[in-house]
């Protein structure tokens, strides 16, 4: 019976380690997408609906980081077609006010949230003429994903990155929404818009923090 409470001491070391260990999983695999958007970009082909992918986006949100965490199926579907996570690195983001620097990845997937921002791609393309969308988790800890998105302003700056150059975007508006207000997602003929969308609150979400921003050209 003597080696029962050092079971119990290790079964806690245990619970205790693993969340560290695969949040800094996650994180050095994110680095690394970064490193190779850097080198090289692929944008992938997939389009779902703007309807089932912001269904999709709203489940992957509410269910927060930890269950973005968890594997899915890795049988390739329609929202999530067969390659390699570096062909679905289409930029990075960057935004200095929060020290944020982002793997944007093709499509609100588990596997694409878990490791950085998600395009979602029924929305403009980033950089070009209407309303591109770009959603991320608010992770626990301080600084990662879109964790510190709240603290953004309007006048502030966004930069993507891409393989054929970066481009800028001056923040215009902030509000919280109903995570069924699709209207966040409109755009217009002549302003190439970025809208930033993550969970809110940070713990118990029930609705969305966006952040709308206008190309720049300074």
């Amino acid at each position: 019976m003597k080696i029962v409470p050092y079971l119990l001491i290790a079964a806690g070391i245990v619970l205790f380690v693993f969340p560290v260990a695969r949040e800094y999983i996650n994180e050095r695999e994110q680095q690394q997408l970064v490193r190779e958007l850097e080198r090289s970009i692929a944008p992938a082909d997939s389009k779902p609906s703007i309807d089932s992918e912001n269904a999709r986006l709203t489940e992957l949100l509410q269910s927060g980081l930890e269950g973005a965490t968890e594997e899915e199926s890795e049988r390739p579907t329609i929202e999530e077609p067969l390659q390699t996570l570096d062909d679905k690195t289409i930029a990075i983001i960057e935004i200095d006010k929060i020290d944020l620097k982002l793997p944007v990845l093709e499509g609100a997937t588990t596997k694409n949230m878990k490791v950085g921002a998600a395009h979602m791609t029924e929305t403009a393309q980033l950089g070009e003429i209407g309303n591109a969308a770009v959603a991320a988790h608010r992770a626990h800890t301080k600084g990662r994903l879109f964790n510190r998105l709240d603290e953004i302003e309007i006048g502030d700056m966004i930069d993507i990155r891409m393989r054929d150059g970066k481009v800028m975007y001056r923040v215009t508006e902030i509000k919280i929404v109903e995570p069924t207000d699709l209207s966040v997602l409109n755009g217009n003929q002549s302003d190439a818009m970025l809208t930033l969308i993550t969970c809110d609150p940070l713990v118990n979400p029930t609705h969305r923090l966006i952040v709308h921003a206008i190309k720049s050209e300074e």
